[in-house]
């Protein structure tokens, strides 16, 4: 069943980039329920590397600070909550509980290019899944990659390994847009048919 108009405007059409945020908060319930959307979206081989780290609190944000870009500092602290869209390189540890009718473990243990390409990979995919996710929630994103990926490791990953990705700010977004929609591609820039 395709998704009607209004569900694409929602997801696609209307969406825009939030950088400014009400005060509406994002409960813990509906980021439970985001993820619960999250993990459901395919990974190859079920790997399902993607860790997320939701900050919600003024000792997160200010751990968080340090390895923001200027221009991401003052959107990063007035939303209500970042995400951290990390990867576990030992994703593979958990593939006999995830992709349980092969030994898929094996093809990446003994092969650390494969796993972090893989790593990478999917967990950009599950980032993206996570913005579509909250979209269709009712919730703004504000995607950014302007951040210091080894100081936001040794912060919040030191102990168990992971691998920033990039943040995302989510929250209920002002209705006003200080620009208007960027141009994109046309399909004949951007696509061929083989």
């Amino acid at each position: 069943m395709a998704l009607d108009d209004n569900a694409l405007d929602v997801l696609f059409r209307n969406a825009r980039t939030k950088w400014e945020f009400t005060d509406q908060p994002v409960t813990d319930d509906e980021l439970h329920a985001l993820y619960d959307l999250v993990k459901l979206g395919p990974t190859s081989a079920n790997c399902s590397p993607a860790r997320f780290v939701f900050i919600r609190t003024a000792e997160g944000k200010d751990k968080l600070k340090p390895a923001l870009s200027g221009g991401n500092i003052d959107k990063v602290m007035a939303a209500p909550v970042t995400v951290i869209v990390a990867q576990d390189p030992l994703f593979y540890q958990k593939l006999p509980t995830l992709f349980p009718h092969a030994d898929a473990k094996a093809w990446f243990a003994g092969n650390p290019d494969l796993a972090e390409e893989t790593a990478f990979r999917n967990s950009s995919l599950q980032g993206a899944y996570l913005m579509m996710a909250a979209r269709a929630m009712g919730i703004d994103c504000g995607p950014m990659s302007g951040f210091d990926k080894a100081k936001v490791d040794r912060a919040f990953f030191a102990e168990n390994g992971w691998k920033s990705n990039f943040l995302i700010n989510l929250g209920h977004g002002v209705a006003e847009h200080p620009f208007p929609r960027l141009p994109k591609l046309a399909f004949e820039d951007a696509a061929l048919f083989a």
